[in-house]
């Protein structure tokens, strides 16, 4: 199966013109880690099989739940705002095996390293994001693994009730996909 093809077509389905034509640009510059596995020690993130997702098949299972669950924010697909969470789902692993995709094993800072990309480059995004938006696509991209997230302070107790709800949505996705517990139109 392939996982990549699969999120290219989701993403067109569901993403406004612009905000595709946004992923697609930036998907060309990122490294391709999209068939390496999501965890590189082979540890964790297991499926029922024994087998490790590559960040391909993790991010379309996250990607896959999306249009059925933004109704629950009033929102629709084909939307700026549904394109900031499909922006922060298709992003949130991006750095995952470093700036050039070469790392031998994940690096436990990808979730601020991509956010802090995002932030460097928050004029391109806010050509089709309001300011509001970009804040959920970096807030969700710096805190998707919750409190085990970089970025979490050290000094205080970590709530979701300081962050956005789409975050906590993110964060719920990945550890759903995780725990191989997303169910997808794939049945291998």
């Amino acid at each position: 199966m392939n996982y990549k093809e699969k999120v290219v077509e989701l993403l067109e389905k569901n993403m406004t013109e612009k905000g595709f034509k946004l992923w697609i640009g930036i998907n060309n510059i990122l490294p391709d880690i999209w068939d390496k596995p999501t965890a590189s020690t082979l540890k964790y993130h297991k499926k029922l099989n024994g087998e490790v997702p590559c960040n391909a098949e993790h991010t379309y299972q996250m990607l896959y739940c999306v249009p059925k669950l933004i109704r629950m924010f009033d929102l629709k697909p084909k939307t700026s705002d549904a394109d900031t969470i499909f922006f922060a789902i298709a992003l949130h692993d991006s750095l995952k095996y470093g700036k050039f995709g070469s790392r031998r094993h994940t690096d436990t800072m990808h979730d601020k390293k991509a956010a802090d990309v995002i932030c460097e480059n928050k004029d391109i995004f806010l050509k089709i994001l309001t300011e509001e938006q970009f804040q959920v696509l970096e807030e969700g991209i710096r805190f998707h693994a919750g409190r085990w997230s970089t970025d979490v302070s050290k000094h205080e107790p970590f709530s979701f009730k300081n962050y956005n709800k789409e975050t906590l949505m993110i964060h719920i996705l990945d550890m759903l996909s995780t725990a191989d517990l997303i169910q997808t139109d794939i049945r291998e």
